[in-house]
Formats: C-alpha cells, structure tokens, sequence
C-alpha cells in the first residue's frame, strides 16, 4: 500500500496551557470517562479500504457506552499535520489522532500527546521492535501502534532469466553475482539495481546489517555515529551498490521510483512492498503486463542475515489535550487488538506485534514481508531527530558520497558534525 510519512513540523508552540488540561498527568487520561463523543481522526486508507474495520471498533465501544457519539474524521497523509497543528492549539483536540510512526517524535518531545499505558492494550509485550521504538520516548510511551508495512527486493524473472538464473537469491554473494550477469548482459545504460543514491532508508539498512546507526544514546544524550568503523562499513557496500548496478542520475532520491521501474529501465528495487505493485500499475507499466514478471524476496545482507529493513507503518495516539482520554484508549484497543489485527492482515498489512506475524511467515503469499519485517531498524528517537530529517543531513551525505563529491569517510564525518549540532535540540 502506497503510503507517504512526512516529517511533523511546526509543533513548538501548540502546547500552550496543556498542562492546565485535564488529564494531562494521568497515563490513558483519568479524566474524561464519562465524555459523551470520541473523535477519531484517521487517514483516508482506514476510509477507503477498512471501513468495517473501523464500524467495529465503534459498535465494541459504544456496546460497552450506550449513547456514546464517535465522529470520524480523515485526512491525506499530506494534509494531515497542519490541520493537527492548529488544532492543538485550541481546545478542540481530537481525541484519538493517526500518525505515521517516524511523524510521532516531535509531537512526543513537546508533549503534545498522552502518556499511555501498554499493558492496557492487546499484543504490547510482542509490538514489533521498530514499532514499539517509534511510540516509545525517554521511557514512556506515547501511542500504539497501529500496523506496519516492509521493504523486500523486487526483480524481474524475466531478465534474470536471460541471464540464466533460474532462482531468486539467498545469500548476498548470489545477489552480486546474479546482479553482475545481469548487467553484463544489458549493457551500461541498463541499472541491474536502480537504487537512488538519496534513498537514506535503504543505505541506513546496509550500516544496520554492518552493526552500525545513525546515532548512540549515551545516558539523556545522542552522539551521532555515522563515522564509526561499523557505519563506514555499510556506507561503502552502499556506495559498491551504487557505483556497480545504479545507471540513473545519483542525485534523485525514491520519490519516482515506481515510475522508473515500470519503464523497464531496471531488473532489481530495494523498496517498500508496495512499490513493485504500483509499478505494474496500467499507468506505469511500460513493460506489458509486468505484475506477471516480478517477484518479490526477502533481500539477504553482507552480513550473511536478512537485511534489516525500516519499518513504516502507522501509530495511534492520544492528544494531551483530549476531554475524552479513557474512552480513546479503550477505542484504539478495539481498533488494534486481536481482532483489528485479524482485519488487517486479511487486508494485505502486516500486523503491529510477533504473535499474529508468525502464522504470515508460513504462507507462501505473505511470507517474504512476513520474514523481512522481522528484521528492523529505526531512527533515533532524540530530541532533535526532527530537525536532522528537515536539513536532509542524510541525503545529502549519501548524495555526496554517490556522486564522489566526497570520500565516505569525509561526508560521514560531515554528517556527524551536522546531527551532534541539533540531535540533542529540543
């Protein structure tokens, strides 16, 4: 499913007066249980493909709360946080609000949302670990996550075929040398791998894999990282990756990858699950008829494992300033329980915890996300993490180092020096 996660910005100045709400103290808000209407903001993915979804957690709710009135509002991904923002700045909060799980951070740091209490929700001890990371800030935690969506590799059967390989990849050096064939054998102009070279999620995974990240936490502070010996291992891999397979401009970034790929200008994509579909969407598809060309696997690492992948997905969360506290967790119980999940997953998302992920790793339709979700990274939950995706740090590292406009070591060294400058700035 195609999804956009923007940064959330422009969050200083909405929690003025919060601390005079009531509630604002209290995990899951003890006041407020006796609200007579919820309001559930959620994206317009709920809307259009989960209806029911949604139906059900609000007849569970209002079973529990005769006479109880729960609106519903969506918003696109891209509209979403401004409408927030100006919201939080009145008294008219909604009371159970959708995130993207890398939007949730900077709300957390200006206390823009209530402190929840996991063991009041279904499946918390077995959250998926870049999920649980997402809602978790200085040891508290600040919503639930709701579902979660991978990255796999994606080929064409057809070129690999001409290139007599027969069988997906297990390993990384079949992934080379599979890649290598298949260059060899469709020229210069042809990226066996169309990786871009901004693409920081998918370098941050090759310095996961190298034992590597972005940044340390070191008591109350975080020191960047991206120097280490570790981290310098993966960016080179990545910079192979790049100087090897990638044929397209080295300055773009992922944001029209689907279209490229549908053009058939390349055999292999690192990407979020659903990208390969929408490639072989009738308006991207350059090829003729190449939903029946691709395949998807779970992409092996260096290191030997599965690649670890970041894990997007969505949050739920409570504003600080919601009347309705209680009444909103217990919705979002309803909503991302047991039986949410169950709907979810029969909706093609992978759910928010290791218990109802398990049985999707033994369906041969579900398997690869299922397996590569398992292995997961996420950004550093700092203070200042939100400011360091603003200034685009990390693309403009990996577009240096791409480009050869610096050596890895240098533009890594750079990087560092540009995150320690705000990493710890609330």
């Amino acid at each position: 499913m195609k999804r956009k996660l923007i940064a959330a910005i422009g969050v200083a100045g909405i929690m003025i007066g919060a601390a005079a709400c009531g509630g604002s103290d209290k995990k899951d808000g003890a006041a407020g249980g006796d609200a007579k209407e919820l309001t559930v903001w959620l994206t317009v993915d709920a809307q259009k493909n989960w209806p029911e979804l949604v139906k059900a957690a609000d007849d569970a709710i209002v079973a529990k709360h005769p006479g109880l009135k729960i609106n519903h509002e969506y918003y696109g991904w891209p509209d979403k946080n401004a409408k927030l923002d100006a919201v939080l700045a009145t008294d008219k909060a909604p009371d159970v609000v959708e995130m993207g799980n890398s939007e949730v951070l900077p709300y957390a740091v200006k206390g823009a949302f209530a402190e929840i209490d996991p063991s009041k929700f279904d499946n918390s001890a077995a959250w998926l670990d870049a999920l649980k990371q997402s809602v978790t800030y200085n040891g508290k935690t600040y919503g639930v996550p709701y579902y979660a969506g991978g990255r796999t590799a994606t080929w064409r059967k057809d070129i690999a075929a001409d290139s007599g390989i027969t069988a997906t990849p297990k390993t990384y050096t079949e992934l080379t040398a599979d890649l290598d064939k298949i260059q060899a054998k469709q020229g210069d102009k042809f990226s066996a791998w169309y990786q871009p070279t901004r693409d920081w999620y998918a370098a941050m995974s090759f310095v996961y894999d190298a034992g590597g990240s972005i940044a340390k936490q070191d008591g109350d502070k975080f020191k960047a990282n991206l120097s280490s010996p570790e981290s310098i291992k993966g960016l080179t891999e990545f910079k192979n990756v790049i100087d090897k397979y990638m044929k397209g401009d080295k300055t773009k970034d992922e944001a029209d990858r689907p279209i490229v790929y549908g053009q058939g200008k390349s055999a292999l994509v690192f990407s979020p699950a659903w990208e390969g579909a929408n490639a072989a969407l009738p308006e991207n598809d350059k090829v003729g008829k190449l939903a029946d060309k691709i395949e998807s696997f779970v992409m092996p690492a260096p290191s030997g494992k599965a690649m670890p992948v970041f894990l997007g997905g969505s949050d739920l969360v409570v504003p600080v300033k919601s009347k309705a506290q209680p009444l909103a967790a217990e919705w979002i119980n309803a909503f991302t329980g047991t039986q949410g999940q169950k709907g979810l997953v029969a909706k093609g998302n992978l759910p928010n915890n290791k218990t109802d992920l398990a049985p999707l790793k033994a369906d041969p339709k579900t398997a690869v996300p299922a397996t590569a979700a398992e292995s997961s990274w996420f950004v550093p939950m700092a203070p200042g993490w939100g400011q360091v995706e603003k200034a685009k740090t990390l693309q403009d590292m990996l577009q240096a180092i791409g480009t050869g406009k610096k050596t890895v070591e240098a533009a890594a060294k750079d990087a560092d020096a540009a995150i320690d400058k705000v990493i710890n700035t609330k």
